[in-house]
């Protein structure tokens, strides 16, 4: 099998394997304790093995590993003879040991939800539902269920370190969840990876490190940013305790690692992935919400059959009251504005820019040549897709109004909101800002694409591999509008408090925000003041990082 072909099935299997710089740093913080067995619940290929016995050996400790592993196949692949002595073959998370486990250290297989059968996820949500008295959200990955298992398995006392990925602190399941873990357990430390040092470079995901002992729950934890890979600076900063930069009487942070001590309760609002909020208690200020509204782009569900080029117009003689202009990619936007110039040249190079757009009408009284599109269309088994399936007729697309902003629904290089001066009609790699009534678009365009603005994202979104940022609708109208933003776009005077009787945007106090208040925006940036329903003590129309 070639190496190409190795890692697509490894990958498929979820398998990817942890490398020595952070498996050292990972089982570092277990054999300080030396309080028993370092268990593994899915070996792999042996990382932690070979990482324990290097670690120990420098430390002249002795160390027993044992494991668990369902595939048999990396098991001869990774490990010799003697370790396979450990290493019992069966299902972790059906067939865990029986006895309590002092220290666990794992890199489970990431495998999303939508790979996990549905026979399969219905037990393991039974399981944990039983364990733990959760009803965990069914977009679970198979990780999250190896992180709860392992957690119901440490003995009093136990310590345990799991690489994981960003979603199990960002996902719908996220906030109930680590509600649990910290009512149960203490966190000690939690370590992101700048996305120069992902252990799993090129992979299409954001890894995190996760240090929880089975005892009192403390109200602070260490929060760390890696930032150097394949260096022992992570290694060294686990031995020293994982001390926060600057803290007095500490020596200088080891190569690459930046650590902060943070309020558990600020983590869990903000989320463990994310750094520290803004605000001490939550973002106070304006959010997007105030301003605009959000909306997925429109879902076709077979973009290469309802979005035409030019060519194919033509060919099938489909006349122009069932099109509209619309982009499907980011990519086919280069800047930050969408003209009818830029649409021209996409159009020229080939590119799809017309969106069949039709109603409910029955294919007989549609144009000859577009009869002839849509029974090719039905030919393709296009009826028969999740999506189109569910529609009536199958043909039938989504109405939306051209929105005057667009933003890139997961980013992969510079996040930005695009000026739609095309007025052009998004897919879903785009979600379309709709601006409230009376509000400046271009003031709003200009906010928004403030560097500080950008800055915010992460406090929001959704993070993947390489600093990808993923951004749900409802989510985006949580973005703060920094004063700074405002500032520049000449949308704030005076101090920088922000005062409901003055009709201006500002940043809230804590005291201010106590008591019962109405948003109110700018005359520059609003002419006609725009008040949601008062939410009371900063609820819900004031949400923002900390405020979900």
């Amino acid at each position: 099998m070639s190496g190409k072909a190795q890692r697509r099935r490894q990958q498929e299997k979820g398998q990817f394997w942890t490398p020595d710089w952070v498996a050292e740093a990972m089982v570092t913080w277990l054999l300080e304790d030396g309080g028993g067995p370092l268990f593994d619940p899915a070996v792999g290929n042996g990382a932690f093995f070979r990482a324990a016995r290097r670690v120990a050996r420098e430390r002249q400790q002795t160390v027993l590993m044992q494991g668990m592993e369902i595939d048999p196949e990396v098991l001869m692949s990774g490990l010799d003879e003697e370790d396979r002595k450990f290493i019992r073959q069966g299902d972790f998370l059906l067939d865990p040991p029986p006895e309590a486990l002092a220290a666990v250290v794992a890199n489970p297989p990431y495998i999303r939800h939508h790979r996990i059968p549905e026979t399969t996820k219905s037990r393991l949500r039974a399981k944990v539902r039983e364990l733990t008295g959760l009803a965990l959200d069914g977009r679970a990955g198979l990780h999250v269920y190896f992180f709860i298992r392992a957690l119901t398995g440490l003995a009093p006392g136990g310590r345990l370190v799991f690489l994981l990925s960003a979603d199990v602190c960002e996902g719908r399941f996220a906030a109930s969840l680590w509600r649990w873990v910290a009512q149960h357990f203490r966190i000690a430390a939690v370590v992101t990876f700048a996305p120069e040092a992902s252990p799993f470079p090129g992979v299409d995901v954001n890894p995190l490190l996760v240090f929880i002992q089975r005892e009192a729950p403390a109200a602070r934890l260490i929060w760390a940013v890696c930032r150097q890979a394949g260096t022992d600076g992570l290694r060294q900063w686990v031995a020293s305790g994982f001390p926060p930069s600057g803290r007095q009487g500490t020596e200088e942070m080891p190569a690459g690692m930046t650590g902060w001590e943070r309020d558990l309760s600020e983590a869990l609002e903000t989320g463990l992935s994310r750094p520290p909020a803004l605000v001490r208690g939550g973002w106070i200020g304006p959010v997007l919400e105030h301003v605009a509204q959000v909306r997925r782009g429109v879902a076709t569900g077979a973009n290469g059959f309802f979005l035409l080029t030019d060519s194919q117009v033509k060919a099938f003689g489909i006349p122009e009251p069932y099109l509209k202009l619309a982009v499907g990619r980011v990519r086919d936007v280069p800047g930050d504005e969408l003209t009818a110039e830029v649409m021209d040249w996409l159009r020229q190079r080939g590119r799809p820019a017309w969106l069949l757009s039709l109603g409910m009408e029955p294919v007989e009284r549609y144009p000859e040549g577009l009869q002839q599109y849509l029974r090719l269309g039905e030919a393709a088994g296009l009826p028969r897709r999740p999506l189109l399936s569910c529609r009536r007729p199958w043909y039938r697309m989504e109405q939306r109004e051209a929105p005057p902003v667009l933003f890139a629904y997961l980013g992969r290089r510079r996040s930005r909101f695009i000026r739609n001066r095309a007025r052009v009609i998004p897919l879903t790699g785009f979600l379309g800002v709709y601006p409230r009534p009376g509000v400046d678009v271009e003031k709003l365009w200009q906010v928004l694409n403030h560097p500080e603005t950008l800055a915010g994202l992460k406090w929001v979104g959704k993070s993947y591999g390489g600093g990808a940022i993923k951004v749900e609708p409802r989510a985006l109208e949580r973005l703060p509008l920094p004063w700074s933003a405002l500032k520049a776009a000449g949308l704030t005077e005076g101090g920088r408090e922000w005062r409901a009787a003055s009709g201006e945007w500002r940043i809230a106090s804590g005291s201010e925000a106590s008591g019962e208040w109405r948003v109110e925006v700018h005359d520059s940036l609003l002419a006609t003041h725009y008040s949601p329903s008062p939410a009371g003590k900063c609820g819900r129309s004031c949400a923002g990082p900390g405020r979900t």
